[in-house]
């Protein structure tokens, strides 16, 4: 099967610190993958490693069947970069900024300027072309970083946590710009911190912790690895939470928290809603809302990065598809 980006055995130290031990990932073609992990976990480093801006201290790694360490500069021809802080020149204007990357890459003078014009329109910035990017917010700034790393119609795009610091529009802007590049058949990397990220826009998920991946899959399969559900209740009557929680204790053995107006448990016992419920209607409780969800993603992160993680091998999910 051919990947876009393939990491094998990859190792990177930085004195006694190990911040690479063994990484594998693999990223199909023309889709996304969420690369995820807790703050030193390793995902910057893979990405500069991926980017050939750094060389590994053992393993391999290929993008686009390129050797970064062998072929660093066929890599760099067919890749692109956009860092947690856009990286563009806040003296020159919007225009400038891809006029001037278009130039290092080899366009011609008009062929700089109608690339320019091109990507600023593509990322609604055509309007503000002529303005200096001091001048932009903070979303207009990250598009124009993204333009920047585009200027070369790279096949793959890492894109090293895009969203930090972005208002929930420019982050919705962003997710729809990314959705593009994939229809248009682009690779994405993402590393994000933000789990509702990675579940909208991620095709797989490879979860590092310690610099070596602890699980991988599509984010509903990640989800189902854990087998409890959170059952949420709210009664009618606000006062009538600390018997309606009492209920739920006789019944599960399990002490709910209070959120709000709310009761929150987790449970996998699919028999264990009806039954709640003809104990509460027989105490009467008045139900208004009784929902059972499936694990969010943020709990699937927190179960495996935290205290209580697992290291059991039916975490890894090995997917099969074929690729065009």
């Amino acid at each position: 099967m051919t990947y876009a980006i393939e990491t094998e055995g990859l190792v990177k130290h930085f004195g006694k610190v190990t911040a690479l031990g063994g990484l594998d990932l693999a990223a199909h073609r023309g889709t996304v993958l969420g690369v995820l992990g807790p703050n030193g976990a390793g995902k910057t480093t893979a990405v500069r490693i991926l980017a050939s801006l750094m060389r590994p201290d053992e393993g391999t790694a290929r993008v686009c069947g390129h050797d970064v360490a062998r072929d660093p500069h066929e890599v760099r021809r067919v890749i692109g970069l956009t860092g947690q802080y856009a990286a563009v020149d806040q003296e020159l204007t919007g225009s400038q900024n891809v006029f001037m990357v278009a130039r290092l890459l080899g366009f011609s003078r008009a062929d700089a300027r109608s690339r320019a014009a091109q990507l600023l329109e593509r990322f609604g910035l055509g309007h503000a072309a002529g303005r200096k990017a001091s001048t932009y917010s903070g979303g207009m700034r990250r598009r124009l970083d993204l333009a920047v790393s585009l200027v070369g119609d790279p096949e793959v795009l890492y894109l090293d946590e895009p969203t930090t610091g972005l208002d929930p529009e420019s982050r919705y802007e962003l997710w729809d710009i990314v959705r593009d590049l994939v229809a248009d058949g682009s690779t994405v990397l993402l590393t994000t911190q933000y789990m509702d990220e990675a579940d909208r826009l991620a095709d797989d998920i490879v979860v590092i912790d310690g610099g070596v991946a602890i699980a991988t899959g599509t984010p509903e399969e990640l989800k189902s690895k854990i087998d409890r559900q959170t059952l949420e209740l709210q009664p009618a009557d606000d006062g009538q939470l600390g018997r309606a929680a009492r209920i739920v204790e006789e019944l599960s053995g399990i002490r709910p928290t209070t959120e709000g107006k709310r009761l929150r448990f987790q449970v996998n016992d699919s028999a264990l809603p009806p039954a709640l419920l003809r104990r509460l209607d027989e105490a009467g409780i008045e139900v208004v809302e009784l929902a059972l969800r499936r694990p969010s993603l943020d709990e699937v992160f927190l179960s495996l990065t935290g205290s209580g993680r697992r290291t059991d091998p039916a975490w890894t999910v090995e997917t099969e598809r074929s690729t065009a």
